[in-house]
């Protein structure tokens, strides 16, 4: 749910959900809510205790820049320092773990912007103190470099999302397609393998930069777009390096170091209870036998207690909705047709038995939800963009000098002033724009046979358009519509190539191809306005988007595929890994090429009906209002469980309430420390991954397997083990 849509910021179809990136990122197609990713990353954090709905918050009485203006400005040149990079790769190899396992187990990544802020400060503070004590420290920490930071791990994690490891590009793999009955031929399915993961990604990853770099001062200055989520992680970071902002933000380090000890512990205590299959806490019937068998359970996830402290109350609760309502009501009644709807012989995950309707109702729902909210906001996009050209004369490109046509604050000056002084060459971007594009159509096809040449040009002649809409929505709304996007190629270039021709996987390749473009524009955006906020050169950020995006195409394939041979049953329905979404996105294009003729009896019927009440849902949320609205569920997220189960649904209901309950007794605390607790939380969790997948590559099984037996099937147990 990315990184909001996709990352519930920016997303393969998995929900992001984010802290500092505003956006619930269903990846999943997901709703990028701010921030994951999300959603996604990639709407505001609930830890984010400023007011960033309007860019005008300095005026000369409260001005930001007034209180750093005895701090020279570096250069772009040194604002790029070795340290930043060097702290830059550990937290991005943190934060990739961390994604990939929420990529890889229900798809639902938080925005981790304010977790990314946090270490980057605490880590060059610590080492600028200790080489000052020493005296060898040559250039002081400023809140330029620690942007520069934040900016270059987002784009390194953001590819464990993007790259679609936990989707479109799992979703190729034989793995999955032995889940479908349907388009499972050589053809159309391609393994995992360390070389074209990381070809593909460095060919497809950098073209979205370019694209909207000419529109920067249009878009930040000019039109003077919010990015809600850019807007607040530059609030934070300009937070830090006042005096009172760096106490506050070593307390919440010191918070998040508590909790990150503590999940990473729980996490390596429950591995000695996981001999096999079904042992340990994670399968602990919290109320009763019959509701675990529906999936009704506490898994004791700090992860997802964590995810659920982030996340907004109304995405938890449209979770729970969707969940009471698939797997507590619907499921039970349609297995009861068992025999006549659907053969009896079928095993629990064939897509012909009751697995059809979880998936594929799922689908309808993702695809309902999606196409409401992406004609949403481009309409939004056309009405914003047409009266912003009306009324400013403006026209989107970035060499026209700046005319202030109203009086303009301190902060404003300044900022535009710094902003437009490293001017990034138009004629770069358009270069660099049609080079990559060039060695895409040579590469992509060598890696891809199905992909022709000519479906990756009509991609990109698209793509640059495409890029703006969700680059400007992004700026409006904070929602980033990459998953939509890529849901629209799988469609489109799937039933181009044909079911003859390998279309099912010629779609997933063309979602990657798409996704990736959009996605990486409006990072880059939402980067440029963060920069903008805290006096960063165009040039720096630029250049850490690249660093980021370059480090990040190995170091996301290369953690997947030490989950992929850790691993046996990854991708298996009741896996440690499930990675749902990789499933969800074949079968949308399988959709796209074959059409509905695989589907159960009366699932058509069911998935119109929830297609249509997605749309329906949504429109009643947009036209009752906020003071309404808030009670309403979002039928993206009311769609993960339908899938999933309800288990993570349960940890992150405990983590709202955990919230609910230190907000009453005291807010600003909360606010204050809620974010970091939360980011402590699904770090240790998502870190332990590491060792784990070192002792399963080792052979090394945990020595105890916990199970739970009702009274009438332990009886028989204990008289077998007598018996014999």
């Amino acid at each position: 749910m990315e990184r909001r849509e996709e990352n519930f910021e920016n997303g393969g179809d998995s929900t992001s959900v984010p802290v500092s990136r505003g956006a619930l990122e269903m990846e999943s197609d997901s709703r990028e809510m701010i921030n994951g990713k999300g959603d996604h990353h990639r709407r505001r954090t609930r830890g984010d205790h400023h007011d960033h709905d309007h860019d005008h918050e300095d005026d000369d009485v409260t001005s930001v820049e007034r209180i750093f203006e005895s701090k020279e400005v570096p250069s772009w040149q040194n604002q790029l320092t070795f340290r930043a990079f060097g702290v830059s790769l550990i937290l991005g190899i943190l934060f990739s773990f961390i994604v990939m396992k929420l990529n890889l187990t229900t798809g639902i990544i938080p925005s981790l912007n304010v977790s990314a802020g946090l270490l980057g400060f605490f880590f060059v503070k610590t080492w600028s103190k200790f080489l000052e004590k020493s005296g060898m420290l040559k250039q002081p920490f400023t809140r330029q470099e620690n942007t520069v930071i934040q900016t270059c791990v987002v784009a390194t994690s953001g590819i464990a999302f993007s790259g679609g490891f936990g989707s479109y590009l799992f979703g190729m793999s034989e793995v999955i397609a032995k889940q479908t009955t349907e388009s499972n031929s050589a053809q159309n399915t391609k393994n995992p393998s360390l070389g074209w993961m990381i070809g593909f990604l460095f060919v497809v990853s950098f073209l979205g930069l370019f694209s909207v770099v000419p529109l920067r001062k249009i878009m930040v200055i000019d039109f003077k777009l919010i990015y809600p989520s850019g807007t607040a992680t530059a609030h934070l970071i300009n937070s830090f390096h006042t005096p009172q902002g760096a106490k506050l933000a070593k307390k919440q380090v010191k918070a998040l170091g508590k909790f990150f000890s503590f999940s990473f512990l729980w996490g390596f205590f429950q591995w000695f209870f996981t001999a096999e299959d079904d042992c340990g806490f994670v399968n602990f019937p919290t109320f009763g036998l019959k509701a675990y068998q529906n999936k009704f359970y506490f898994d004791f996830s700090a992860t997802y207690v964590g995810v659920g402290m982030i996340c907004p109350y109304i995405i938890n609760i449209s979770l729970l909705v969707g969940g009471i309502l698939s797997w507590g009501i619907m499921w039970p009644l349609i297995n009861n047709r068992k025999g006549d709807w659907y053969s009896a012989d079928l095993s629990s995950n064939s897509l012909h038995g009751l697995q059809g309707y979880r998936v594929f109702i799922a689908i309808a729902m993702i695809l309902g939800d999606g196409l409401y909210n992406f004609l949403k906001v481009l309409n939004r996009t056309i009405f914003g963009l047409l009266h912003q050209l009306r009324n400013k004369d403006v026209l989107p490109v970035a060499d026209q000098p700046y005319a202030a046509k109203q009086t303009v604050s301190y902060d404003d000056e300044k900022r535009t002033q710094l902003f437009l002084k490293d001017q990034i060459p138009t004629w770069f971007a358009v270069l660099g724009y049609i080079t990559i594009a060039i060695v895409s159509m040579i590469t992509l096809p060598h890696i891809f046979h199905q992909l022709k040449w000519y479906y990756v040009l009509v991609i990109y002649i698209f793509a640059p358009v495409l890029a703006f809409c969700n680059a400007y929505g992004c700026g409006l709304t904070d929602w980033s519509l990459a998953s939509t996007y890529g849901k629209l190629a799988i469609f489109t270039i799937g039933a181009w190539a044909g079911a003859s021709h390998g279309g099912v996987l010629a779609g997933l390749a063309a979602c990657g191809v798409m996704m990736n473009i959009v996605s990486t524009a409006s990072d880059l955006m939402q980067d440029f306005k963060t920069g903008y906020m805290t006096l960063a050169s165009p040039r720096s950020m630029f250049v850490s988007q690249v660093i980021g995006t370059a480090m990040g195409c190995v170091i996301s394939p290369c953690v997947f595929w030490l989950f992929y041979k850790a691993f046996d049953d990854l991708g298996m329905p009741g896996s440690q890994y499930p990675a749902p979404y990789a499933l969800v996105y074949r079968n949308m294009s399988i959709l796209g090429v074959e059409g509905f003729s695989s589907l159960p009896k009366n699932c058509l019927t069911l998935c119109y009906v929830f297609f249509a009440g997605a749309i329906l849902i949504n429109a009643v949320r947009d036209s009752v209002g906020k003071k309404y609205s808030r009670f309403i569920p979002l039928p993206m997220a009311m769609a993960i469980p339908f899938y999933l189960g309800v288990y993570f649904v349960i940890d992150m209901c405990v983590g709202s309430l955990i919230l609910f309950v230190w907000e009453k007794i005291n807010k600003a605390k909360a606010d204050a420390f809620a974010p970091a607790v939360a980011s402590g939380l699904i770090c240790g969790d998502g870190i332990w991954t590491l060792p784990s997948s070192i002792l399963a590559l080792a052979g090394v099984k945990p020595p105890i397997c916990m199970k739970f037996l009702s009274r009438g099937v332990n009886t028989k147990v204990d008289a077998f083990l007598k018996g014999s």
